[in-house]
């Protein structure tokens, strides 16, 4: 689903930057999510739209069993700069290394146990939804405006003072 729907919301909208929220709740274990991803999977969201080279700003949250969280943000750092695979999986000593136990690891397997109810022909379904609903979005707009509407800013004050002036014209070029 993911890598269907920001591609095209990517395309749609072509974005001059991203922020991408990396709630943690979604990964296996975690005492509230009801999801199951592993640390790596996880990740992969961040390669995918690290891949498309447009600026991005990623952006913690959620995650309620912190020893996870850590371990989920340590290795989307890592996949921000590019050096995942070259990461160790061990977790090196430090203060808090019991957190870590019984493993030790950096990454989590799936629990094996956690039914999945979401079917394929589901899951197809609200793909195929979600990017119907954004082919009848708005796209990237033809014609950008260059001046804020008239009753933003008192141009007659700001008419007497130059600096004050560049406070209402907006403009890309």
């Amino acid at each position: 689903l993911f890598k269907s729907i920001i591609a095209m919301c990517i395309q749609r909208f072509r974005p001059g930057a991203i922020v991408l929220q990396c709630g943690a709740d979604s990964l296996t274990q975690d005492r509230l999510g009801k999801f199951n991803l592993t640390v790596k999977g996880h990740a992969e969201c961040v390669k995918f739209v690290r891949a498309f080279n447009i600026p991005l700003m990623v952006l913690g949250g959620g995650g309620y069993t912190i020893r996870n969280v850590a371990r989920c943000w340590a290795f989307e750092t890592g996949t921000c700069l590019g050096v995942e695979e070259s990461m160790p999986t061990a977790i090196p000593v430090n203060d808090y290394i019991e957190y870590y136990a019984p493993n030790y690891e950096l990454h989590l397997d799936a629990d094996p146990t956690f039914e999945n109810l979401n079917t394929p022909q589901t899951l197809d379904k609200l793909r195929i939804r979600a990017l119907e609903h954004l082919r009848e979005m708005e796209h990237v707009p033809g014609v950008g405006f260059s001046q804020c509407p008239g009753d933003f800013f008192d141009r007659d004050t700001a008419a007497h003072d130059k600096d004050d002036r560049r406070m209402y014209t907006v403009g890309w070029e």
